[in-house]
Protein backbone atom coordinates (compact mmCIF):
# COMPACT_ATOMS: atom_id res chain seq x y z
CA UNK A 1 0.00 0.00 0.00
CA UNK A 2 1.23 3.16 -1.13
CA UNK A 3 0.17 6.77 0.98
CA UNK A 4 0.64 9.94 -0.60
CA UNK A 5 2.74 12.72 1.59
CA UNK A 6 -0.88 14.12 1.95
CA UNK A 7 -2.04 11.46 4.09
CA UNK A 8 1.56 10.49 5.50
CA UNK A 9 1.75 14.32 7.00
CA UNK A 10 -1.74 14.21 8.73
CA UNK A 11 -1.88 10.75 9.71
CA UNK A 12 0.95 11.64 12.72
CA UNK A 13 -0.92 14.50 13.55
CA UNK A 14 -4.59 12.41 13.56
CA UNK A 15 -2.47 9.64 15.51
CA UNK A 16 -1.55 12.51 17.96
CA UNK A 17 -5.04 14.28 18.04
CA UNK A 18 -6.83 11.35 19.19
CA UNK A 19 -3.71 10.27 22.00
CA UNK A 20 -4.74 13.49 23.62
CA UNK A 21 -8.25 12.73 23.52
CA UNK A 22 -7.79 9.11 25.19
CA UNK A 23 -6.53 9.71 28.61
CA UNK A 24 -7.27 12.48 31.02
CA UNK A 25 -4.43 13.75 33.36
CA UNK A 26 -5.02 10.78 35.54
CA UNK A 27 -4.61 8.36 32.80
CA UNK A 28 -8.41 7.99 32.94
CA UNK A 29 -9.97 6.36 29.16
CA UNK A 30 -11.84 9.48 28.27
CA UNK A 31 -12.37 9.32 25.05
CA UNK A 32 -15.92 8.73 24.63
CA UNK A 33 -17.01 11.80 26.76
CA UNK A 34 -14.00 13.86 25.28
CA UNK A 35 -15.81 12.88 21.46
CA UNK A 36 -19.25 13.63 22.85
CA UNK A 37 -18.19 17.14 23.68
CA UNK A 38 -16.42 18.37 20.25
CA UNK A 39 -19.14 16.70 18.44
CA UNK A 40 -21.54 18.91 20.05
CA UNK A 41 -18.86 21.74 19.01
CA UNK A 42 -19.54 21.12 15.12
CA UNK A 43 -20.58 24.57 14.35
CA UNK A 44 -16.81 25.80 15.56
CA UNK A 45 -14.79 22.85 14.29
CA UNK A 46 -15.82 23.59 10.81
CA UNK A 47 -14.28 26.52 10.57
CA UNK A 48 -11.15 24.46 10.72
CA UNK A 49 -12.27 21.52 8.49
CA UNK A 50 -9.56 22.95 5.42
CA UNK A 51 -6.42 24.19 7.46
CA UNK A 52 -6.80 21.17 10.10
CA UNK A 53 -8.88 18.48 9.01
CA UNK A 54 -6.90 16.23 11.32
CA UNK A 55 -8.43 17.84 14.70
CA UNK A 56 -12.06 17.88 12.63
CA UNK A 57 -11.74 14.35 11.52
CA UNK A 58 -11.42 12.65 14.98
CA UNK A 59 -15.67 13.32 15.26
CA UNK A 60 -15.99 10.38 13.15
CA UNK A 61 -14.05 8.31 15.18
CA UNK A 62 -15.79 4.74 14.80
CA UNK A 63 -18.47 6.33 12.58
CA UNK A 64 -17.02 5.21 9.33
CA UNK A 65 -17.63 1.26 7.97
CA UNK A 66 -14.93 0.45 5.38
CA UNK A 67 -17.19 -2.34 2.76
CA UNK A 68 -13.99 -2.43 -0.28
CA UNK A 69 -11.06 -1.59 1.37
CA UNK A 70 -9.08 -1.82 -1.73
CA UNK A 71 -10.61 1.68 -3.02
CA UNK A 72 -9.44 3.22 0.74
CA UNK A 73 -6.38 2.20 0.08
CA UNK A 74 -5.82 3.84 -3.31
CA UNK A 75 -7.14 7.01 -2.28
CA UNK A 76 -4.58 7.31 0.43
CA UNK A 77 -1.94 7.15 -2.25
CA UNK A 78 -3.62 10.58 -3.97
CA UNK A 79 -2.91 13.78 -3.47
CA UNK A 80 -5.85 16.41 -2.45
CA UNK A 81 -5.93 17.75 -5.77
CA UNK A 82 -6.40 14.08 -7.21
CA UNK A 83 -9.26 13.27 -4.64
CA UNK A 84 -12.39 11.61 -6.14
CA UNK A 85 -16.12 12.89 -5.44
CA UNK A 86 -17.79 12.22 -1.92
CA UNK A 87 -20.30 10.61 -3.75
CA UNK A 88 -18.63 8.31 -6.02
CA UNK A 89 -17.06 6.65 -2.56
CA UNK A 90 -20.27 5.66 -0.80
CA UNK A 91 -20.39 1.84 -1.85
CA UNK A 92 -16.92 1.94 -0.16
CA UNK A 93 -17.82 3.94 2.89
CA UNK A 94 -20.73 3.66 4.80
CA UNK A 95 -21.42 5.81 7.72
CA UNK A 96 -22.92 4.72 11.17
CA UNK A 97 -25.92 5.80 11.50
CA UNK A 98 -25.31 8.26 14.23
CA UNK A 99 -22.55 10.51 12.37
CA UNK A 100 -25.26 10.99 9.09
CA UNK A 101 -26.04 13.82 10.96
CA UNK A 102 -22.82 15.05 11.12
CA UNK A 103 -21.83 14.35 7.90
CA UNK A 104 -24.96 16.52 6.34
CA UNK A 105 -24.00 19.09 8.35
CA UNK A 106 -20.47 19.57 6.40
CA UNK A 107 -21.22 18.85 3.45
CA UNK A 108 -23.51 21.64 3.49
CA UNK A 109 -19.94 23.62 3.79
CA UNK A 110 -18.03 24.79 0.44
CA UNK A 111 -15.07 21.82 1.88
CA UNK A 112 -17.18 19.39 3.20
CA UNK A 113 -17.01 16.99 0.58
CA UNK A 114 -13.27 17.34 0.38
CA UNK A 115 -13.19 16.91 4.16
CA UNK A 116 -14.92 14.08 4.62
CA UNK A 117 -12.72 11.97 1.81
CA UNK A 118 -9.75 12.92 4.07
CA UNK A 119 -11.64 12.18 7.47
CA UNK A 120 -12.84 8.85 5.69
CA UNK A 121 -9.03 8.46 4.61
CA UNK A 122 -7.42 9.47 8.44
CA UNK A 123 -10.06 7.10 10.23
CA UNK A 124 -9.42 3.86 7.72
CA UNK A 125 -5.69 4.16 8.49
CA UNK A 126 -6.09 4.97 11.85
CA UNK A 127 -8.57 1.87 12.20
CA UNK A 128 -5.64 -0.37 10.70
CA UNK A 129 -2.44 0.88 12.05
CA UNK A 130 -0.40 -2.75 10.73
CA UNK A 131 -1.03 -1.38 7.07
CA UNK A 132 0.06 2.17 8.04
CA UNK A 133 3.16 1.12 9.99
CA UNK A 134 3.86 -1.21 7.10
CA UNK A 135 4.24 1.61 5.14
CA UNK A 136 6.21 3.68 6.86
CA UNK A 137 8.53 0.75 7.43
CA UNK A 138 8.45 -0.17 3.81
CA UNK A 139 9.53 3.69 3.18
CA UNK A 140 12.29 3.65 6.14
CA UNK A 141 14.08 0.22 4.07
CA UNK A 142 14.29 2.05 0.97
CA UNK A 143 15.73 4.91 2.17
CA UNK A 144 18.23 2.76 3.94
CA UNK A 145 18.30 0.04 1.96
CA UNK A 146 21.77 1.18 0.87
CA UNK A 147 23.10 1.81 4.45
CA UNK A 148 22.08 -2.11 5.60
CA UNK A 149 23.12 -4.10 2.51
CA UNK A 150 26.63 -4.13 4.28
CA UNK A 151 24.97 -5.27 7.66
CA UNK A 152 24.86 -9.02 8.32
CA UNK A 153 21.63 -10.26 9.83
CA UNK A 154 22.70 -9.95 13.10
CA UNK A 155 23.73 -6.20 12.77
CA UNK A 156 20.36 -5.79 11.69
CA UNK A 157 18.61 -6.85 14.55
CA UNK A 158 20.32 -4.84 17.03
CA UNK A 159 19.70 -2.09 14.91
CA UNK A 160 15.60 -2.80 15.00
CA UNK A 161 16.53 -3.62 18.81
CA UNK A 162 18.64 -0.08 19.16
CA UNK A 163 16.09 2.39 17.47
CA UNK A 164 13.35 0.67 19.91
CA UNK A 165 15.29 1.66 22.97
CA UNK A 166 15.64 4.67 21.11
CA UNK A 167 11.76 5.38 20.61
CA UNK A 168 10.68 3.97 24.43
CA UNK A 169 13.42 6.75 25.97
CA UNK A 170 12.23 9.18 23.94
CA UNK A 171 8.85 8.17 25.17
CA UNK A 172 10.05 8.24 28.83
CA UNK A 173 11.45 11.33 28.20
CA UNK A 174 8.63 13.04 26.77
CA UNK A 175 6.39 11.64 29.67
CA UNK A 176 8.97 12.94 32.01
CA UNK A 177 9.06 16.40 30.85
CA UNK A 178 5.28 16.61 30.72
CA UNK A 179 5.06 15.41 34.45
CA UNK A 180 7.77 18.50 35.13
CA UNK A 181 5.80 20.95 33.36
CA UNK A 182 2.43 19.82 35.21
CA UNK A 183 4.34 20.19 38.42
CA UNK A 184 5.37 23.74 37.41
CA UNK A 185 1.82 24.61 36.90
CA UNK A 186 0.95 23.84 40.23
CA UNK A 187 -0.55 19.93 39.82
CA UNK A 188 0.74 17.72 41.75
CA UNK A 189 2.35 14.99 40.56
CA UNK A 190 1.09 11.16 40.07
CA UNK A 191 3.32 8.45 41.21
Amino acid sequence: MSISPFFLELRSSYQSEMDDLTFDSEGRDVLRQRLTQKRKELGFLLQMIELNPEMVAVIFHQGFQFKKPSVLEHLLALEPDEFPEWESLTDAVHLAPWSQELAQQILKEPMGAWFMTVAAGLEYMYSRPNAASTVAHEEEDDKDEDADEGMADDDVGRSVLDSDADASSGAREREEAGAEWMAEQGFDRKD
